[in-house]
């Protein structure tokens, strides 16, 4: 229920800004579609980065309580912790891009960008972004990972695949936002 709350606040929060960004530019069109651009760029980032946050420190609290037992286990734990953490990255990378692509990056200039380039790159970052709400689900798995290592060091490495699945459908975001950018031309 939670993660369907955040993908509506998304979606409202994207049309709100969408809107006013419209409504207070003074910009050119292909400056306002730049903005467009910014706002799909920061919406990957944002919410990709929250959930990580929230995948980190759910994984993080076991790992505590673990290593406090049983210092040793610090390096499988950590391995296990940071996984959440990949999904911000795909969050950033799409960031980039979408900046590079929009010539917002590497002192090119802007390039001029349209209309559906614009929306295009609100609706990448949103799918970035959103399956990247994944991070929370894999900071779960992790901490059971954490747990059952701290029981049995042995389970370390199942535990490392266990958590790894659910990153797979944030993998499936970049690589359409990625596939997405280079049909719209921002690549």
């Amino acid at each position: 229920m939670n993660m369907r709350k955040a993908a509506i606040m998304s979606l409202v929060l994207t049309t709100l800004l969408v809107g006013f960004t419209g409504v207070a530019s003074a910009q050119g069109e292909g400056e306002l579609y730049t903005t467009y651009v910014i706002i799909g760029g920061a919406l990957a980032i944002i919410i990709a980065g929250m959930a990580s946050a929230i995948g980190l420190m759910l994984a993080g609290s076991s790992a505590v309580a673990v290593v406090a037992e049983k210092p040793e286990l610090f390096g499988k734990c950590l391995v296990l912790q940071v996984l959440p953490m990949t999904q911000s990255v795909y969050g950033l990378l799409t960031a980039i891009l979408l900046m590079l692509g929009a010539g917002l990056l590497g002192g090119a200039g802007g390039a001029t960008i349209t209309m559906v380039q614009g929306l295009g790159a609100i609706f990448i970052g949103l799918a970035v972004g959103i399956t990247g709400i994944s991070a929370v689900n894999q900071g779960i798995v992790a901490s059971s990972s954490i747990t059952a290592t701290g029981r049995n060091p042995d389970i370390a490495a199942r535990g490392i695949i266990f958590t790894v699945m659910p990153e797979t459908i944030a993998i499936f975001g970049l690589l359409v936002g990625i596939l997405l950018m280079s049909g719209l031309g921002l690549l």
